[in-house]
């Protein structure tokens, strides 16, 4: 983790210098200082129709340059309310008041199922083992949470950059692709932070391995951290399947049919996961895992069905 971190400072000052060093060598020239801020915004990028490989690689570098003043701009906004967003929003799957224990509770107790969905109480207290372990592990939450928060962002500079290579046919299908590739990020985020994680510390934190209560559950800040990171960008990935699999369906790689045939597979596959990571042998908890991942395949289903038939009119009109 600390080698991540910084790797992440590194790459943030390395642009900083570059884009310092490049004004002031623009400071002299009012034009130059134009074009200079002109790429800055993106604007002039797809301005010529046919570039060299060189051409193509300074547009990419200004893209990846707005990105990383994005994030960098994200994680300063982060770093300065860096205590609220640690207390409500990085710790609070730890607390007992979080809101998705109460929520299950009181939707178990409408169900007329008992305690099935209340959770015991969780506390998980953080150890730091190192010198500058708080400062580090704020960084990255720095920089992590400006990753999440900067995502619509960042796809939105990788598609400016593979634009101009689709064909009008492409571009078509590719329309409302960063809305969506976002909205399921988020939802998949939202799932991993409000549902996802607090099963897992809960199951986590009450697992131990004897009789004799010898052991003390004492994780460390930046474990904790790295966990909760992992579940939020896994899911947040993972929701991503339908979009994937309207990309795999478009270019021939999987078929609905293939997809129906290893259903039962796949979801096999989702109730082992749900019964790791949920705390209770209860069938409901489990279930409350397992009905959103079978959702995206089914969804994932569907889309590749009306892909496959869109392509059938379309060869049928070409012939």
């Amino acid at each position: 983790m600390q080698r991540l971190v910084m790797q992440q400072l590194q790459h943030c000052i390395i642009t900083f210098a570059y884009l310092t060093k490049k004004f002031h060598q623009l400071s002299g020239t009012t034009s130059e200082r134009k074009a200079f801020f002109k790429k800055i915004r993106g604007k002039g990028d797809q301005e010529q129709t046919e570039m060299s490989f060189i051409d193509h690689l300074e547009v990419l570098r200004w893209h990846i340059v707005r990105a990383a003043i994005a994030l960098m701009v994200a994680a300063i906004g982060i770093f300065i309310y860096i205590d609220w967003i640690f207390d409500n929003v990085i710790y609070a799957p730890a607390r007992e008041s979080f809101f998705t224990y109460g929520a299950l509770c009181n939707l178990g107790h409408k169900l007329h199922l008992g305690q099935a969905l209340c959770m015991p109480p969780v506390k998980i207290p953080l150890l730091i083992n190192t010198v500058g372990g708080s400062f580090t592990s704020a960084i990255s939450i720095c920089f992590m949470g400006a990753l999440i928060v900067a995502f619509p962002y960042l796809f939105w500079e990788l598609w400016r950059f593979i634009k101009p290579a689709l064909s009008p046919k492409e571009l078509k299908y590719a329309r409302g692709s960063i809305g969506w590739v976002s909205l399921c990020f988020f939802t998949g985020a939202a799932f991993g932070y409000y549902l996802l994680a607090p099963f897992t510390f809960n199951f986590l934190a009450s697992f131990k391995i004897g009789t004799l209560s010898s052991q003390t559950y004492l994780p460390s800040l930046e474990d904790y951290i790295d966990t909760l990171v992992n579940i939020i960008l896994g899911c947040g990935i993972a929701f991503e399947l339908p979009v994937l699999a309207y990309v795999l369906s478009k270019i021939g790689l999987i078929t609905p049919k293939f997809l129906r045939t290893y259903r039962k597979y796949a979801y096999i596959i989702i109730l082992i996961l749900a019964a790791v990571i949920t705390p209770s042998p209860d069938w409901t908890s489990q279930t409350i895992v397992a009905v959103p991942l079978v959702i995206l395949y089914e969804m994932s289903i569907f889309i590749s069905a009306r892909v496959a038939k869109d392509k059938g009119i379309e060869e049928k009109q070409w012939d």
